[in-house]
């Protein structure tokens, strides 16, 4: 039955899910919320599509296309899309934005004057017009991922970066708890497809640009914006993590 977020009280029901395995923090979500979707672009989050699948639950589920992905990416997601049987929706950035950057900063401005304006185009604003449509949303987010900024992030947990007005967005994060290995052996064990850009050593991936191998014992962190402080090391899907 379909909930509305003023009807639940978020913090008994973190407190309730914290110690709970993703599996059962993906069912309850699902269970609460009709208007809810998994947002995918990672192997963390194929493994929640994953998940979905086997609670035979039907999921709506999203992706952004900043139209500076990897080959490899684009491929990875059709075969997800293909694999599941299921419809993605692919996420746009606004061509006239895109091309008023480009033709005033080049293709590469990021890397002089940081990535935020060139993510606030391509993925935060079609981030943003996606999650209006919806109640709630699940990531694939880990506290390991960057202890920077994501060391403390809940089960659950309302959006405040993307709620509007009257309007609150719940944020369900499953795999909060989860390491990067229980991540790949949960991959491993049950066939789920995956970039094959892993196998060449990216560990992290998002836009080519500002994505890179990384060497045995370095943390996944440092194969994105590698120019820049680990502080800042978000693109914005999460500015909640950040410190205000």
């Amino acid at each position: 039955m379909a909930q509305t977020v003023a009807a639940l009280d978020i913090s008994s029901l973190e407190a309730e899910l914290a110690s709970q395995s993703p599996q059962k923090i993906l069912e309850r979500s699902l269970s609460l919320f009709d208007n809810i979707a998994i947002s995918f672009s990672g192997a963390e989050d194929v493994v929640l599509i994953d998940m979905a699948h086997r609670l035979n639950k039907a999921v709506k589920v999203f992706s952004l296309d900043t139209g500076r992905l990897h080959p490899e990416t684009y491929q990875f997601i059709d075969r997800v899309r293909k694999h599941y049987g299921i419809a993605i929706d692919i996420m746009f950035p606004d061509p006239a934005q895109v091309e008023e950057m480009v033709t005033a900063k080049g293709l590469f401005s990021f890397y002089e004057d940081g990535h935020n304006e060139c993510c606030g185009i391509r993925k935060v604003a079609p981030l943003r017009r996606k999650l209006s449509t919806l109640d709630a949303w699940i990531t694939g987010q880990r506290q390991d991922q960057n202890p920077a900024t994501r060391g403390k992030v809940p089960v659950v947990q309302v959006d405040s970066a993307f709620s509007s007005g009257d309007r609150a967005l719940v944020k369900f994060n499953p795999l909060s708890n989860w390491t990067s290995a229980d991540v790949w052996m949960y991959i491993r064990s049950y066939e789920v497809p995956y970039n094959s850009l892993h196998d060449r050593g990216f560990v992290s991936i998002g836009c080519e640009p500002c994505t890179k191998a990384i060497l045995p014992n370095q943390h996944e962190r440092e194969g994105r914006w590698w120019w820049e402080d680990a502080t800042k090391k978000e693109c914005g899907l999460h500015a909640i993590n950040q410190p205000q």
